[in-house]
């Protein structure tokens, strides 16, 4: 699972979820889920989020392992 800090930025950039969306090409829909977990960036919008944003991409999205792991785990 990817966790991100998008509405965290995003609201540091005094942004709304729609001016963000216009202004990398996507709908207001689109960071209204990406901000609950609920929908994974393509690599491109990530890239276009964290340069709107001005933060590395690490820094706005981080892998979380420990879930990975566990699943991987129980499949074995």
């Amino acid at each position: 699972m990817i966790d991100n800090k998008v509405r965290e930025y995003r609201l540091q950039n005094h942004l709304s979820q729609k001016e963000l969306a216009c202004r990398v090409g996507t709908r207001r829909e689109t960071i209204g889920a990406l901000e609950k977990g609920k929908h994974n960036p393509s690599l491109e919008l990530a890239f276009r989020i964290a340069r709107e944003l001005d933060v590395p991409v690490e820094t706005l999205f981080s892998m979380d392992d420990t879930k990975g792991k566990s699943e991987l785990q129980e499949a074995m």
